[in-house]
């Protein structure tokens, strides 16, 4: 067993991964960059050290620094968490060079996995149904003479990598020109390749992950399936756990499917099987995350494992402790992707300093997040703050629990896309469960004026809460979209107007 690993990342999957090793008496190294000193991670962890600059080139990406820290400071390994250098191949390889254990699959696996064109050739070969696509293609004309050939509408994604980046749903020829060259330019800059595939794309469809996890002893274990269908931009929002539409017999099914393309891979640690699912039942492989997913909270929640430790504890050369059957699905959950984007205004980015910040609790709601009073959010990194996941016994009991916990959540400082989660939360097709990965493109969910007002209210009176004083009035306060400063005076009179025609009875659903 490891003595102590270094934490390869930041914000909410550093801290979880942090409280991973604490409960498994392993301690731990955090690692931040200029503007992260202070986070959460950094101030938990046994021990944390500077990589660098904000800019994420020069820090959570600086796979040497990284690598100098971890052997400085006799970590033995170094877990990833997701995003950043958590698919990396290159960087696994340097991890096994440097002595130091890269806890995820095998820079191999990851390799050929992180392919997405190897990775569908893969899953044809174990028996597996693949969209119609075409091979990897470098220019727009390569791509549109297979675009022709498959038939519009089609998807064109990024080769190297995922994530929703690189990516467009074209629907014409006339589109497809603009639209590919945007993916191009979108994957060269996060994958450091251009080059595309084009596959066909079908029209309401599920998005069904299944979750495995897989040893060194050659146990590869199903934990079930996770409905990611409610996406935005081709970023999921809101996932749970089980699908509402799959079947015992089709639980199998997947994981049987998924196990053959984790075997095929030679495959150990966590690791995701993506699918399409038809309204028919009809299933298509889509791809394989080789790594810790964001939305696992939903998994664990309704399996009883924990996935980190368990990541962990295989790639220490552990032998899993559990198989298929003794897996009881318990319930339903449901995870909110809390993310600082404005959904009055476009859902821009937003930053600023977060000057106050309440988690929900209770009963069934678990919160993983790095927020505390006073952080700031920078426009350096992913606009992810939090992750709310409700439990019930099914899933109306998730999803009412999940209503009262987006209602009890503030976060003043900056704009968050609450108000949006619990819009959507509320629409009758969701409450149905009628879902597919085009939801939110037909239902245009947007948040109603009096609510951005009686928001107002409760922002201006809770900085006055938290801030007030004649301080405040001499250092001035933080709008609540970050962008604007005003001594304590004003605000007062503004809260007043507002509050004056809306009534501060009850704080508003959302901040």
């Amino acid at each position: 067993m490891f003595t102590k690993v270094l934490v390869a990342n930041r914000g909410e999957i550093a801290l979880r991964i942090v409280r991973a090793l604490r409960d498994l008496g392993i301690r731990s190294v955090a690692v931040y960059s200029d503007v992260d000193r202070v986070s959460q991670h950094v101030r938990y962890a046994d021990e944390a050290h500077s990589i660098g600059p904000a800019d994420a080139r020069e820090s959570y990406l600086n796979q040497e620094r990284i690598i100098a820290v971890a052997k400085q400071c006799g970590a033995e390994a170094i877990h990833p968490g997701y995003g950043f250098l958590a698919e990396n191949a290159d960087f696994a390889d340097a991890c096994t060079a440097a002595g130091l254990t890269f806890i995820g699959p095998s820079p191999e696996s990851v390799r050929m996995l992180g392919d997405k064109i190897a990775a569908r050739a893969l899953a044809e070969s174990v028996g597996i149904p693949v969209l119609p696509g075409s091979p990897e293609v470098s220019t727009i004309d390569e791509a549109m003479a297979w675009a022709r050939r498959i038939g519009f509408p089609v998807m064109v994604k990024a080769a190297a990598g995922g994530g929703g980046r690189g990516i467009r749903r074209i629907d014409s020829e006339a589109e497809f020109h603009d639209a590919a060259a945007r993916a191009m330019y979108e994957a060269q800059a996060a994958f450091g390749n251009p080059a595309l595939y084009v596959e066909k794309n079908l029209q309401q469809v599920r998005h069904i992950e299944v979750q495995i996890i897989g040893d060194r002893f050659g146990n590869i274990v199903p934990i079930g399936e996770r409905e990611c269908s409610i996406q935005r931009r081709h970023q999921k929002l809101i996932e749970e756990c089980p699908s509402a539409v799959v079947t015992p017999d089709l639980r199998r099914t997947l994981g049987r499917a998924a196990v053959r393309v984790a075997r095929a891979a030679d495959y150990h640690n966590l690791g995701t099987v993506e699918f399409l699912l038809t309204g028919d039942n009809e299933y298509y492989f889509l791809e394989m995350n080789t790594r810790l997913q964001v939305e696992h909270p939903v998994t664990e929640m309704t399996s009883g494992v924990d996935l980190v430790k368990d990541q962990i504890l295989v790639a220490a050369g552990e032998e899993l402790a559990y198989d298929e059957v003794e897996l009881l699905n318990r319930g339903w959950a449901i995870e909110c992707r809390i993310v600082a984007e404005d959904p009055f205004n476009d859902f821009l980015p937003s930053v600023g300093r977060i000057v106050l910040a309440r988690e929900p609790a209770g009963p069934g709601i678990r919160v993983e997040s790095a927020l505390y009073d006073g952080v700031e959010v920078t426009p350096y990194y992913d606009s992810l703050l939090a992750k709310v996941t409700a439990w019930g016994r099914n899933r109306e009991g998730a999803r009412t629990r999940m209503k009262r916990a987006l209602e009890e959540f503030r976060v003043v400082g900056v704009a968050t896309n609450i108000p949006y989660l619990q819009q959507v939360l509320d629409l009758p097709d969701f409450i149905a469960g009628s879902i597919d990965t085009g939801f939110l493109d037909r239902h245009q969910v947007a948040p109603e004026e009096p609510l951005a007002q009686q928001q107002e209210a409760a922002e201006l009176a809770a900085l006055l809460l938290v801030l007030g004083g004649e301080g405040s009035e001499r250092n001035g306060l933080a709008g609540s979209n970050g962008h604007s400063r005003q001594p304590a005076s004003q605000w007062r009179q503004r809260m007043g107007a507002v509050s004056a025609g809306q009534g501060m009875g009850r704080w508003p659903r959302s901040i």
